[in-house]
């Protein structure tokens, strides 16, 4: 008997349309290896999205989201629900994902959506936008989001669900751990090291061989010349260390 092989957008938009209330049912499907699901609506989730659409590679079955109504949609893309719609989707064939959650305010929030993935049994494809450069001997994990313009250079390596977006310039020799957050504009020098959970902010520069330790915050437009101590927040437009003039 013929079945459904492929989760695609217009089956889960046929669902949605569906009557009637009660748990959301998706057809019965293989492993499709292009069907790729996104966690988080908002800014990040609508970049994400066209990051995905412009490699081609991949199609976007559905946005999953706790604080969005099901069937709405996201530039396009269906909302299929919560996260308690994880396993059902692993479960009917979906295999990828992708962690639009930031996490800006709070890198947890990230984290713990990476956890929920994994536990449900989603990979986590490395995107590189088309006219993003990355030297061939950077080494990237797994979840690794690179967005327009961006720049990664030689002999660097990028960790676990790390964001580098756009326009950003992450120089030689840098060395960023998981589930760092570099926006855009930033301007990291070579042999930067920025620990796990790092957040730096628009604009901002890093001089040569500066450490910033796990989970600090830099503030955008801040000029970052010596190492930033884990936990650390350096507000908006300040030099680090303070008292030291930018030259």
């Amino acid at each position: 008997m013929p079945r459904e092989t492929l989760i695609t957008e217009s089956v889960v938009r046929r669902i949605l349309a569906l009557e009637g209330g009660g748990e959301m049912e998706l057809p019965e499907a293989d492993f499709d290896a292009g069907a790729i699901v996104v966690y988080g609506g908002g800014g990040h989730g609508k970049s994400v999205i066209d990051l995905v659409r412009a490699l081609g590679q991949y199609q976007v079955v559905g946005v999953v989201d706790d604080g969005l109504k099901r069937g709405t949609d996201v530039i396009g893309v269906p909302v299929i629900g919560g996260g308690d719609q994880l396993p059902r989707l692993a479960k009917d064939g979906v295999r990828l994902a992708v962690n639009a959650v930031g996490g800006i305010g709070d890198i947890t929030s990230r984290i713990q959506v990476f956890q929920r993935l994994l536990e449900a049994g989603f990979g986590f494809p490395t995107l590189i936008h088309p006219t993003a450069f990355v030297e061939p001997t950077v080494q990237l994990g797994q979840g690794v989001q690179v967005f327009p313009h961006a720049y990664i250079g030689s002999d660097t390596d990028v960790g676990f669900g790390t964001i580098i977006n756009t326009a950003a310039i992450v120089s030689h020799d840098c060395r960023l751990g998981a589930y760092v957050n570099v926006a855009p504009g930033a301007l990291l020098a070579g042999a930067v090291t920025l620990d796990e959970g790092v957040l730096i902010g628009m604009g901002v520069t890093l001089n040569l061989n500066v450490t910033v330790g796990s989970k600090a915050r830099i503030g955008n437009s801040a000029v970052i010349k010596e190492d930033v101590p884990s936990g650390k927040m350096i507000r908006a437009g300040d030099i680090w260390p303070q008292g030291v003039e930018e030259s």
